[in-house]
């Protein structure tokens, strides 16, 4: 009873908008066709007013020739906001094992995300040069004086606040890299390491490749282990050294004593 009375209360704007949202929200993802199809005596110029101030309130999602919801998005891509308040305690252990790895006058390779982010604020302020995907991670460093810091080109992702793309991957493909941490999305013995984002996987991959050393290193709290996203990074023996919150099952344990992987 409730409901239907603020659902008369609505004017007809927010009526559709609602409607629009409850549609994208059932299928995940819609095209502009069918959302046209589904409202056909709106104008295709208010549709797309509706769909831009839904996406700015963050109901939606646009994408290229339609619309996502804002669950399916962030089930692969998830808020950075998001992200950095969940297993506080387990990205700041990892974040100082990591940055205790760094010497100076050598080149990394920090990845974008939450845990990354926590890296960035415990690097030692000490000439190095410092290749960051991550736009979280770029305004920590910029605090530090003597590291030199730089962004690839590319396109933004505005829920990680990362960088990655084809000019993302041209620039890294021109680097040696002494050390690499890199942040994923899951593990699992089947699937290896996994992320939500194509782009971004294929960024992990191109700096893989550009790291000749014994330093490609994963940071991997407990939480992400058992779990699968869609875009495949690389396999356990494709890594050097995980990087973790001391949480790890046997399994993975035992698992990265077979591959030869390091475990701090």
């Amino acid at each position: 009873m409730g409901q239907d009375k603020r659902r008369q209360e609505e004017s007809p704007m927010e009526q559709r908008r609602n409607q629009i949202v409850e549609l994208v929200n059932r299928k995940g993802s819609i095209s502009f066709a069918q959302l046209k199809e589904a409202f056909p005596s709106v104008s295709e110029m208010t549709l797309r007013t509706d769909l831009k101030a839904l996406d700015e309130a963050r109901r939606v999602v646009r994408v290229h020739g339609g619309v996502k919801s804002v669950e399916q998005v962030v089930g692969t891509d998830d808020l950075l906001s998001r992200r950095s308040a969940r297993n506080a305690e387990a990205k700041q252990i990892i974040a100082e094992k990591a940055a205790a790895l760094l010497r100076p006058n050598t080149t990394l390779f920090l990845d974008s995300g939450s845990t990354a982010t926590a890296v960035a604020r415990c690097i030692p302020d000490q000439p190095m040069l410092i290749y960051t995907s991550g736009l979280s991670c770029a305004m920590e460093l910029a605090k530090l004086e003597k590291p030199h810091v730089s962004l690839p080109g590319g396109r933004l992702n505005r829920f990680s606040l990362s960088v990655c793309g084809a000019q993302s991957i041209q620039t890294m493909e021109g680097i040696n890299f002494d050390l690499l941490l890199l942040g994923v999305t899951s593990y699992s013995p089947e699937t290896g390491f996994t992320c939500g984002v194509e782009d971004e996987a294929r960024l992990k991959q191109t700096v893989l490749r550009r790291c000749d050393c014994e330093q490609k290193a994963v940071l991997l709290d407990s939480s992400k282990i058992g779990l699968k996203s869609t875009f495949h990074i690389c396999e356990l023996s494709d890594i050097d050294i995980v990087i973790s919150d001391g949480k790890l099952p046997v399994e993975f344990l035992q698992a990265c004593r077979n591959a030869g992987v390091t475990v701090l």
